[in-house]
């Protein structure tokens, strides 16, 4: 059953151009050229209940300004959205206490004070029982291990403590659908994990339908099985995370430090080459060639320390676009 429906949604954003100078300012009073920036083109696609979606594209792809139209944070310029059966803009209240979104560059919990009065007014804002609300903080605060920090003012916490603290406040409400836009951003590897490990949990226990973004691809891996990937606001592929990481895996990147100058031309044996400064040097190899490459390089040039990398995800989605890729 589907509990998300996109049709043809978009969203245009409208601007205007201002030169440098005062002479521009005071022209801009009387008379300003207005252009239109489209962020979102006529993105469709439907998710079902319990479903756990990554939601990937290069920074300024439309992945945020998505979210937003589907909250009804922001109002669409054309096109149909229904979110468990609400118009998401229409800003229902009986909408807006079965979804949650968690922005991990945005704060919903009061910096100057302890988290538990963040979840008081959380309760009070969605109306939620007593002792449904007790029972819940306690579930949470124990799943994410961080009951002995409900009480230490936010600003104290570190950026993961933070960030288990913001899943409580955004989950008191027991919402079914949560719209997770970066979550893990900044937060080491360990921190990362528990986050996933827990959405893990969570989603098994309550049926959650979940929308991530994300840049690292741990996360998708590990919690998603689909993937919509999302290129200069359209949708460039829709289908099963394994075909993308079949794509990103067909190439490495190889980062290799010299001890003496090497021209470019050189290097350019090797590999192709995404990044030359005289001692440094990025090339990207075939997966199937890269011991073989590797080892001739070594042999070759005056290599003091080199990694191997997986393809970066925007390169990956640059691929699948120009291609037209569909699943």
């Amino acid at each position: 059953m589907s509990i998300i429906s996109v049709d043809q949604l978009s969203k245009q954003f409208a601007y205007y151009n201002k030169e440098v100078g005062l002479k521009s300012s005071i022209r801009n009073l009387f008379k300003r050229e207005t252009l239109y920036k489209d962020a979102v083109k006529q993105v469709s696609f439907v998710v079902e209940e319990g479903e756990m979606v990554g939601f990937l594209g290069p920074n300024g792809a439309g992945k945020t300004t998505t979210l937003k139209m589907l909250s009804g944070i922001l109002y669409p310029t054309a096109g149909k959205v229904s979110v468990m059966g609400y118009t998401p803009w229409e800003r229902k209240k009986e909408f807006k206490r079965q979804f949650a979104i968690v922005m991990g560059q945005k704060n919903q919990l009061w910096w100057d004070l302890p988290a538990n009065e963040s979840f008081h007014l959380n309760k009070t804002i969605y109306e939620v029982e007593d002792g449904v609300f007790r029972k819940t903080v306690e579930e949470l605060s124990e799943l994410l291990d961080v009951t002995k920090l409900m009480n230490v003012q936010v600003r104290r916490l570190s950026l993961g403590e933070r960030m288990k603290l913001e899943l409580i406040a955004a989950l008191l409400h027991k919402p079914k659908v949560i719209f997770l836009d970066e979550p893990t951003i900044g937060l080491d590897i360990i921190s990362q994990k528990k986050i996933r490990d827990f959405f893990k949990y969570y989603n098994q226990q309550h049926k959650l339908t979940v929308i991530l973004t994300s840049h690292y691809m741990n996360d998708i891996q590990d919690l998603c099985k689909r993937t919509i990937i999302i290129n200069d606001g359209k949708v460039a592929y829709d289908g099963d995370l394994a075909r993308v990481n079949d794509l990103l895996n067909q190439k490495k990147i190889v980062k290799i430090k010299l001890s003496d100058v090497v021209e470019e031309g050189v290097l350019l044996r090797y590999g192709d080459m995404k990044q030359y400064e005289l001692t440094e040097a990025v090339l990207e190899i075939d997966r199937d060639e890269v011991k073989a490459i590797l080892k001739q390089m070594l042999d070759d040039l005056p290599i003091i320390d080199f990694t191997i990398e997986d393809l970066p995800i925007e390169d990956g989605i640059a691929i699948l676009y120009r291609k037209g890729e569909q699943p």
